[in-house]
């Protein structure tokens, strides 16, 4: 009987920065990039570089042409640079993605990633988008229920989105066209761990269900002949303080314009001479003129809670951010600490009754029209429907990387001395020589 060639499973956990304790597995420490978020880092590995190169500076980019903000956008081509399994494909090897950002039109082979329809007059058809095109029906009848969008993101998100995706996963790694290499994704600590913070006893339970979830893909990368790679994202911190407004303090100095609208409070980014696309503890500034760069600056630093103001391309160079698609200027929260995106405010309403200034879209699970990321949407709010409108509900908080903020790994193979990685890029690169070296 002839061996089968080595194939590999890569798994790509959030907020992984503990040894889960999974039979088969022993975990190392290494660092993340900066900013550690989602599509920053799954860039990042996929083309072993920073995101000042391949241009994913958050999970959100800010287009200057259109002066509009633009968060979780799937497209493959907003990642720039050679992916590492690229030579590997080349060589007739076949490559599977699933649930990783910035995914459409990428060069794989299979691949299934959320990708609701949103209805003209209101509602949504939960559905996925895969190549081939019958592929998630088909994952669907293996795993016997469809992907639910509730699980994998709002008050509802939960460790069942990651029980789905690992046993769509393992049912992928079974079929007679497996992949070569499958790159997959499991959220399942990022729910509780930012809602309640790492050290909640509802984090303890987030822990158990990943374990879980971990070794039911071992097992069945083992039944597949699978190497298996996992590695975690960002490491999640506890909230320490209060949450940090940029966007208010922008409009309090002129420099945020706005729109008003039935009495609702738009940011008019066309207008705008500064804004702050914020996501978790990092946020980028726009600045139109070079003028209102060091009135910017002067705003921004005075606010309690900032740990600096990136200004110079120097310091930009410095933390693997010159990138054209950051912000003039590149906000680092102080520990505990992270940005929120609203600018409204009326001291004459509770927050409770604070309708009239806010946006439509505040009080709603709308990952794309809220020109910042809003951990809110991870609870109910007090109405029926609708999502918390009270940030300093929130318990964890990710994005920084460095001292203290290291990442797990783990390997079901041993790397040559000489690739043991110490951060992520060359975690990155090493997979990249362990798929040149299979032929």
């Amino acid at each position: 009987m002839f061996a089968m060639p080595p194939r590999l499973l890569v798994i790509q956990a959030a907020g992984l920065d503990y040894d889960p304790s999974v039979e088969g597995l022993s975990f190392g420490r290494l660092q993340s990039v900066l900013p550690a978020l989602t599509c920053s880092v799954q860039a990042s590995f996929r083309t072993a570089s920073r995101p000042g190169r391949h241009g994913m500076v958050a999970n959100g980019l800010y287009h200057r042409p259109l002066a509009k903000a633009m968060f979780w956008e799937q497209s493959a081509g907003l990642v720039a640079g050679e992916r590492i399994w690229e030579p590997f494909r080349a060589r007739g090897k076949r490559v599977a993605m699933l649930f990783w950002q910035q995914s459409m039109g990428e060069c794989v082979d299979m691949l299934l990633t959320p990708a609701p329809i949103h209805k003209h007059h209101g509602g949504m058809i939960d559905d996925c988008y895969s190549r081939p095109a019958g592929l998630y029906g088909e994952l669907c009848q293996a795993v016997g229920r469809p992907f639910k969008l509730r699980h994998y993101w709002g008050p509802l998100a939960s460790p069942r989105a990651g029980d789905w995706i690992a046993q769509a996963t393992a049912a992928l790694l079974a079929r007679p066209d497996a992949p070569d290499l499958c790159l997959t994704y499991l959220p399942t600590l990022d729910y509780d761990f930012q809602r309640f913070g790492p050290a909640h006893p509802r984090a303890a339970a987030a822990k158990l269900a990943l374990a879980r979830q971990l070794q039911h893909l071992l097992a069945a990368a083992r039944k597949g002949g699978y190497d298996v790679v996992v590695f975690g994202d960002y490491a999640i911190a506890p909230v320490a303080g209060a949450p940090v407004f940029p966007n208010r303090a922008l409009l309090a100095e002129g420099l945020l314009a706005c729109r008003d609208v039935r009495g609702m409070l738009y940011a008019d980014l066309p207008q705008a001479r500064a804004f702050a696309l914020v996501d978790h503890e990092i946020a980028h500034v726009y600045i139109r003129r070079p003028g209102d760069i060091p009135a910017t600056t002067a705003c921004l630093k005075a606010l309690d809670g900032m740990a600096a103001v990136l200004a110079s391309p120097a310091e930009k160079a410095t933390a693997g951010l010159d990138h054209p698609n950051s912000g003039e200027l590149v906000l680092l929260a102080a520990p505990g600490r992270w940005f929120a995106y609203p600018w409204w405010a009326d001291k004459r309403y509770p927050w409770w009754a604070d309708k009239r200034r806010r946006p439509d879209y505040a009080t709603h699970v709308d990952i794309h029209n809220k020109p910042g990321f809003d951990p809110c949407e991870l609870f109910f709010g007090p109405l029926p429907i609708g999502t918390s409108q009270r940030p300093e509900r929130i318990g964890g908080t990710h994005g920084l990387a460095g001292a203290g903020r290291q990442v797990s790994w783990a390997a079901t193979f041993p790397l040559p001395v000489e690739e043991t990685p110490t951060d992520l890029i060359e975690l990155a690169a090493a997979v990249r020589g362990w798929l040149e070296r299979q032929r």
